[in-house]
């Protein structure tokens, strides 16, 4: 929301942007000129999207190792140079070097790359992530292709719950067929809303299918539950790269989707050796974001050095 740059302007009051997405597809956003000037985007035609050209490999960028146009954040997968999208993140990109600081919801030690090479490009950036544990230590107040998933899920014969938003698919769960209500009777749960950071944490869950939105995956490994990723959009893709390859938690899964992939690597995450070095992985950044989110860590730090530096100031 960079327009109310103007209101803070004129009442001369400390403007900070908060950064909803990680420190990695901050920076993906923040390159967008530099892929503009370079002739890499818009594409030219809906033909690259198929051709291979999404796989080339950009590594001119400090802070990013080996990452493909595909890892990306969606808004670059353009042909129109005036993409609404396209351009709302150029311009918020433009807005946030006047802000007086920003906030990114994620910490030191898990991004610190990324966060290097933003520092260097922006006003001061405070790391105060994950915030779902750092609200823990606040004093509490007032502050309170799917029908394929579906057989995939039932063939792999383990208990799941799953959470199907009426207004995401047509028909919602009523689409299901009797026949794989009854096969998943006796272990599988369907609703259409649940508070996902209290099931992530419950000691039942032993992995989180996820299109990969940065808050579902801090709750997730703040949780210490690895996860199966299908991203879609935005900056989906970025943070799915980011879980599978450089954290070593997550399982991504073929865009075209079939159900006994789906099984298989529900399977493999359960009981498979790859799933139990995520889980050792994911264990140890559940205890890394603890630490930097309770008193005199890193992010609890951050949090008191914002409202000193810049909200006080």
């Amino acid at each position: 929301m960079t327009f109310s740059i103007k209101a803070a302007q004129e009442l001369e009051i400390p403007f900070v942007v908060f950064r909803t997405i990680s420190a990695c597809g901050s920076l993906c956003n923040a390159h967008l000129h530099s892929l503009l000037d370079k002739g890499i985007i818009p594409l030219k035609d809906e033909s690259y999207l198929r051709n291979g050209y999404l796989d080339t490999v950009v590594n001119w960028i400090p802070g990013l190792k080996n990452f493909r146009l595909w890892d990306f954040p969606s808004s670059i997968r353009k042909t129109d140079p005036n993409d609404l999208m396209l351009n709302f993140f150029l311009g918020e990109n433009d807005t946030a070097y006047k802000a007086s600081a920003i906030i990114l919801n994620t910490f030191d030690e898990l991004e610190p790359d990324a966060l290097n090479a933003l520092s260097s490009m922006f006003p001061p950036i405070y790391t105060i992530g994950p915030l779902n544990l750092l609200v823990n230590q606040i004093p509490q107040n007032n502050l309170t292709n799917s029908l394929t998933f579906a057989w995939g899920l039932a063939n792999s014969k383990k208990p799941f719950l799953w959470v199907i938003r009426p207004y995401l698919v047509d028909g919602g769960s009523e689409i299901l067929s009797s026949e794989f209500v009854n096969e998943i009777k006796d272990r599988g749960l369907i609703v259409s809303w649940c508070p996902q950071e209290q099931v992530l944490s419950h000691p039942s869950i032993g992995g989180f299918l996820t299109h990969c939105g940065w808050n579902s995956m801090l709750e997730s490994f703040s949780a210490g539950v690895p996860i199966i990723c299908w991203p879609f959009f935005s900056d989906q893709p970025t943070n799915c790269r980011f879980a599978c390859t450089e954290l070593g938690i997550g399982m991504e899964i073929d865009t075209n989707v079939k159900r006994d992939s789906v099984e298989k690597m529900v399977n493999e995450l359960i009981e498979g050796k790859k799933g139990k070095e995520m889980l050792q992985k994911v264990m140890e950044w559940k205890k890394k974001a603890e630490d930097a989110t309770c008193p005199h860590g890193s992010s609890y730090m951050n949090l008191d050095k914002l409202v000193k530096e810049v909200l006080l100031k």
